[in-house]
This record gives C-alpha cells, sequence and structure tokens, in this order.
C-alpha cells in the first residue's frame, strides 16, 4: 500500500527543485494559512495545494489526501459549531446548544487552515526523496546529522508501520475476526490489542536498521560527507518568490477585508 510519504518518481518542475526550496514553499503555504482569516483566500491555497499535486503528477494522491483529512474535518468541524456560541443563533437545540453564524464561520476557519497547513508538506515529501532531504537538512541548513537522520528514519518507517499494521488486520480477519465493523468503539477494542504485535515488530526492525548503520560507520558521517551539491537556479529563485508573494497576498487580503 501506497503512503503519503512515499516518494513518487518524475521529472516534472517541482521534481526537479532544490529540496530547500520545497521545503520553503510548503513553509510559505502554511504560513499564509495561518496568517489569513479569509474563507476565500483558504480556499485558493487548498486549490493551489491540488493545482501543486497535478503539476507534479501526484494529483490524485493530493486528492486522496483531501478525502482522508476530510473524516478528521467533519468531527473538528462538529466540535466548533456545537461549542462555539458568538454571533447571531441560527438553531437551538436540545440541552441548550446553539449553532450560530459565528460558530460556523469559526468552523470553517479551522478546518480550511487545517487542509491547507497539512497538505502541502505531505505533497513537497512525495516528490522529494529522503536521502537528499537529509542531505540538504545538513549541509544547507546546519543541523547535526544524527538528528535530520532520525528525522528522515521516522519518516520512512510512517509507510512500513501501515504496512504492517495492515497485514496484521488482514492475519485477524482471515481468522473471523470482523475488523470492518461499523461501530467504532468495537472497532477501536478491537484495533489496540493488536498494537502489541506491532510494536514487537517495529522494535525489530528499528534495533535491525541501528545495527546496519553502526556497520556502515553511521558515526563517523560528518557535514563533509555529503558527496552530492543542491545549487539554486533560477526555477528555485522563481519559486522562492513565488512563496513571498503568497504570504503578502495573504497580509493584503487581511488589511483589504
Amino acid at each position: 500500500m501506497k503512503g503519503f510519504f512515499d516518494y513518487v518518481p518524475g521529472s516534472s518542475y517541482l521534481h526537479r527543485l532544490n529540496p530547500l526550496t520545497k521545503l520553503l514553499l510548503a513553509l510559505m503555504i502554511c504560513i499564509a494559512a495561518f496568517i489569513s482569516a479569509n474563507h476565500l483566500f483558504l480556499i485558493m491555497l487548498i486549490v493551489l495545494n491540488l493545482s501543486i499535486g497535478a503539476q507534479a503528477g501526484i494529483f490524485t494522491r493530493s486528492v486522496m489526501l483531501l478525502k482522508g483529512l476530510f473524516k478528521l474535518c467533519i468531527i473538528i468541524f462538529l466540535l466548533q459549531v456545537l461549542f462555539i456560541r458568538d454571533g447571531n443563533v441560527l438553531v437551538k437545540l436540545p440541552l441548550n446548544i446553539f449553532i450560530t453564524d459565528g460558530g460556523i464561520s469559526s468552523a470553517l476557519m479551522v478546518v480550511f487552515r487545517l487542509v491547507t497547513a497539512t497538505m502541502p508538506l505531505a505533497l513537497m515529501l512525495s516528490i522529494t526523496q529522503v536521502n537528499d532531504l537529509s542531505n540538504v537538512l545538513v549541509t544547507k541548513i546546519g543541523i547535526p546529522y544524527p538528528y535530520a537522520f532520525a528525522l528522515t528514519t521516522a519518516m520512512r518507517f510512517i509507510p512500513v508501520f501501515a504496512n504492517e499494521m495492515t497485514g496484521i488486520i488482514e492475519a485477524q480477519t482471515s481468522r473471523g475476526v470482523q475488523m470492518d465493523t461499523g461501530n467504532i468503539f468495537k472497532k477501536i477494542k478491537l484495533v489496540l490489542p493488536l498494537c502489541v504485535p506491532l510494536l514487537i515488530t517495529s522494535v525489530r526492525k528499528i534495533e535491525g536498521s541501528a545495527i546496519s548503520a553502526e556497520l556502515r560507520g553511521f558515526h563517523l558521517r560528518t557535514k563533509k560527507s555529503c558527496y552530492k551539491k543542491y545549487v539554486v537556479n533560477i526555477n528555485d529563485i522563481c519559486v522562492i518568490m513565488f512563496s513571498v508573494v503568497i504570504v503578502g497576498s495573504a497580509i493584503l487580503v487581511n488589511s483589504v477585508f
């Protein structure tokens, strides 16, 4: 099963960018999402994220990511609507619960910001090799290699653990356990015991990876060990300028509206 953080090979405009430029673009979109308080501007940022996915050839993955966030957004939206009482009352429910226009506006704002801030990083990681990300963090930003290695290794293990969990669930299903139940509480009760074998498998994989890294001279790796050079070309400059424009637009929209 392909995870959201698995690298998708390609030769698109975004694929060829400096990894640091990709991170900067994702960061600036996130900053613009939290700066802006305009619903329409946030919707435009979501469309921008989908456009980025289309340009990089991962539009299907970006749509899947949007669908995955949709379930979480529904829960957050309902909580915001039911517990925020600012504004005019639109609907009065039992147990002294009110739905107000301020609550709906605030709920939409939180949902749009969540989607807008989550999608860019996932999309950029999908078109950036983990080794390139680790190298650029060490050579350009100056992060010590052990910390960069820990970060990128954790990202590598996310899809591995997801696949392991899927295999465990399929094994339980083949034994007659109804894992596809619609009752969320019953499903949690069934999934929680499966965390023990997943934890044991994870510890074994991590231990094996640690031994492998030590045998390959992990403790000798320094900033100068990176042989690949990451230059900034005209394409990177254009994307950096575009990132600045995004943040500037968010500030301008706030001041005008």
